[in-house]
């Protein structure tokens, strides 16, 4: 049997980072003990009150993790004798018995859990590992933020066919956290310290990313005359034309945006020549910046805010580190569930 020791001077503390060895064909009370092993080896000693809100706050967010592993991955019990998966383990079990924040709390045990997905040491267990040190180190209002920029610089979701659509998609992905967005300057500057992006000379507004992702919704329609007029040769073809969603008297083309409608023209094997002319079409009827905005705010008045906020802030010019797209892809996770998965951005 080994033995540790470690001598100090005064006003020091010691910490012994002990390693909990396990067998494998755990249960869930197994790796449960084992977490819990892992904080009480390597949490400092604290006294009175503090260690026993430490105490219970390690064994919340270890329940917590454990619970959603089993869902997601029960797999990744398995990991709980992996020296590196217990290092993991104690980060966000130190975090949250120092903050209590529970919010926090659930980002930290998104990413917990993604990290168990991974046997290998890649670039996204290395990623994943470093953004659970991070997160910590940020603001309710800083994570809203990579969430935020992480939904509309990195993602689209092809199935916003619609205007209800497209506001059920703001209230799922955007109203968790419209309110609390901010444009401080400092806000930016710490993300950027802390690795999760930098502040670029360039900018994008936000309805500029929305009406190319979104283009469809923005479209003032064109009349029914115009298709022979440009000289289309398949007509007023029902799978390429529909009546405009912002003027039921027009028609428009039917796709969410180009990289759909090129799609679509492929799958049909549309001749080049009218190929050409359809996509002149779609790009030729498109609201202007004020007319998309006024329509996204007539669909959800919050966005106005959001709006407001990027436009006036560095969120416009900030681009996301492999950190803050993983940070923001577990802060949307958290609240939406279901989101694909992080390897598509991190490979």
């Amino acid at each position: 049997m080994s033995k540790q020791e470690q001598q100090s001077g005064d006003n020091s503390t010691n910490i012994q980072a002990n390693e909990i060895v396990v067998h494998q064909g755990l249960s869930y009370s197994d790796v449960k003990q084992v977490a819990l092993d892992v904080f009480r080896a390597n949490f400092y000693e604290l006294v009175g009150k503090a260690h026993e809100i430490a105490g219970a706050r390690a064994a919340e967010i270890t329940e917590d993790f454990l619970k959603k592993l089993q869902s997601e991955n029960p797999t990744g019990f398995s990991k709980a004798e992996d020296p590196a998966f217990q290092r993991a383990l104690f980060t966000v079990q130190q975090e949250y018995a120092s903050a209590g924040d529970k919010e926090l709390g659930a980002l930290l045990v998104d990413l917990l859990v993604d990290r168990s997905k991974h046997e290998q040491r890649d670039i996204l267990q290395i990623v994943l590992n470093e953004s659970l040190s991070t997160a910590p180190k940020l603001t309710n209002d800083q994570l809203s933020a990579l969430a935020i920029i992480f939904l509309f610089k990195y993602t689209q979701s092809p199935g916003v066919g619609n205007h209800q659509m497209l506001g059920e998609y703001f209230d799922k992905h955007v109203l968790p956290f419209a309110d609390k967005l901010i444009k401080s300057d400092s806000c930016y500057q710490h993300l950027e310290y802390s690795g999760c992006g930098s502040i670029g000379m360039g900018q994008i507004m936000l309805v500029a990313i929305l009406k190319k992702i979104y283009q469809g919704m923005f479209l003032k329609g064109f009349d029914a005359a115009e298709v022979t007029q440009r000289g289309i040769t398949i007509g007023l073809d029902q799978r390429f034309f529909m009546p405009c969603l912002n003027d039921p008297n027009k028609f428009q083309v039917r796709a969410t945006n180009k990289e759909v409608l090129e799609k679509l023209l492929d799958a049909n094997s549309i001749e080049q020549e009218d190929r050409v002319k359809i996509i002149s079409l779609f790009d030729q009827k498109l609201m202007s910046d004020e007319e998309a905005i006024n329509k996204c705010v007539s669909i959800r008045p919050y966005m106005e805010q959001v709006f407001s906020i990027w436009a006036s802030s560095h969120m416009k010019k900030f681009t996301l580190t492999s950190v803050g797209m993983a940070i923001g892809h577990a802060n949307i996770k958290r609240l939406v569930g279901e989101f694909s998965n992080l390897s598509i951005w991190i490979n």
